[in-house]
């Protein structure tokens, strides 16, 4: 005998709430710890805190602050980061570096410069400048800028052309010519390994701000010679450093804008 048509409707209702698959909630690659594509990992890393956000990031150095011979800052930044060391100048690749006044600001040096000056060791990393020369370059998009003014690479995407190094007016990037992973003293799994091929260089930190956390190089600082915040903020502590006093950007006369500020 044929169902009536209120039985052959109440089957039909059942039907379909059977059918009804609940959807969770989608996850990054950084929540699910999945491979990334091309040998490229990054697991999940804790994050507690609110992310940090910024109209405008940058970055102050005071170069006096700094201890002599310390070298804090570039052991916490190269650690996150999984930054490996070659053992040798020709291969070096570096986020953070050392260099003396002469050469981060040649247009300031002179010989009456105090000694106290030229001898200082200056922390130089990536200006993620304001126009960076080397986004306008980079053929595939490897390289970009974010609206918070961070200046990032995908790996992924980077074909090893090194446009990005010969438009960059500061040496701020560093090419793979080698498999790095082998030379990485201790691989942080929070933080994708790079291949050979690849180039790579400071990112503000990008991953530690989305966790709420600021940039390893700044905490890492014992003499507070680091300072990070948001330009746009007359609060940020950036802002009530610069506010005191000068302050000098790496040749601003080339027209990148920089956004790292040097108090000397």
């Amino acid at each position: 005998m044929a169902p009536t048509r209120r039985e052959f409707l109440k089957i039909a209702g059942f039907s379909a709430v059977g059918l009804v698959i609940p959807v969770l909630p989608s996850r990054s690659l950084a929540q699910t710890g999945t491979p990334a594509a091309g040998g490229l990992s990054s697991p999940a890393a804790p994050g507690p805190l609110q992310a940090l956000t910024a109209k405008r990031w940058a970055m102050t150095v005071e170069p006096k602050k700094c201890r002599p011979g310390c070298t804090d800052c570039i052991t916490a930044c190269h650690l996150e980061h999984n930054v490996p060391d070659f053992g040798n100048p020709k291969d070096d690749v570096h986020w953070i570096g050392l260099e003396k006044v002469a050469h981060v600001f040649p247009a300031e040096a002179h010989p009456r410069l105090s000694e106290s000056i030229t001898l200082l060791p200056v922390p130089v990393l990536c200006n993620h400048c304001e126009n960076p020369p080397c986004v306008r370059v980079c053929p595939t998009q490897a390289t970009f800028k974010r609206p918070d003014g961070i200046v990032m690479m995908d790996y992924h995407r980077c074909i090893g052309c090194r446009f990005c190094m010969a438009a960059c007016p500061y040496g701020s990037r560093s090419m793979n010519y080698r498999d790095p992973r082998p030379f990485i003293r201790k691989i942080n799994p929070a933080f994708p390994t790079r291949t050979k091929g690849v180039v790579e260089k400071c990112n503000f930190c990008e991953e530690r701000l989305a966790r709420g956390i600021l940039p390893a190089c700044v905490i890492a600082c014992k003499d507070k010679a680091l300072a990070f915040g948001d330009l746009e903020d007359p609060r940020s502590d950036v802002r009530l450093i610069l506010d005191k006093g000068l302050s000098l950007r790496r040749r601003p006369e080339l027209g990148t804008g920089p956004q790292v500020y040097y108090i000397l």
